[in-house]
């Protein structure tokens, strides 16, 4: 029996994965180097749609802080009757239950999930490949495609993100991560 158990707790340890988020986040190099397979993830992104991979780490820090599970927080009803979440965002990327499900149909990657890195880097790249074609944003411009990214890309084109200042500077701290993050994966091993 006890030899039984020990069995058991081995096949769930192996199937369990390593859910915290990963230390030193703003080191590209530490990060990938806690996380195998994640590089391969976001270079096949960047293969696929043009998404450099320093981009797609800095919204995937900004978006998630790198947890598979991350969610937006919770609204209360007359201050302590729990209301839902500010909205459906969910997983590395923080997409929208809508336009998850619209990059799933047009991707056909109907088994895709938010909380798993690969497919969210998929979504951040196919994502930033339309804000290029339909606003022109650079694919290396951290600074626009993640405007577009928070804002859509109607919204983007529409200029909504003109009256908050607060999203303006978050998406100068995402410029300035992806900058980090650029010259550090020269030196990754």
């Amino acid at each position: 029996m006890k030899y039984l158990a020990l069995i058991f707790a081995l096949v769930l340890g192996s199937c369990a994965r390593d859910s915290s988020p990963p230390v030193q986040q703003d080191n590209a190099c530490s990060i990938l180097d806690q996380r195998n397979g994640w590089l391969k993830d976001l270079q096949k992104a960047e293969a696929n749609w043009g998404a450099p991979v320093h981009v797609q780490m800095a919204i995937i820090w900004k978006e998630s802080s790198f947890r598979a599970r991350a969610r937006t927080r919770k609204v209360y009803f007359l201050g302590s009757i729990p209301n839902g979440r500010i909205s459906s965002a969910f997983g590395f990327s923080q997409a929208l239950d809508g336009t998850w499900d619209d990059y799933r149909e047009r991707t056909n990657s109907r088994g895709a999930r938010r909380s798993n890195f690969g497919d969210a880097t998929d979504f951040i790249g196919w994502y930033m490949q339309n804000s290029n074609r339909s606003n022109g944003i650079g694919m290396d411009d951290a600074y626009n495609q993640y405007l577009a990214y928070h804002e859509g890309q109607a919204g983007y084109s529409r200029g909504s993100y003109r009256e908050k200042d607060w999203l303006v500077r978050v998406a100068g701290q995402v410029r300035n991560q992806a900058a980090r993050y650029e010259d550090q994966l020269q030196y990754c091993t």
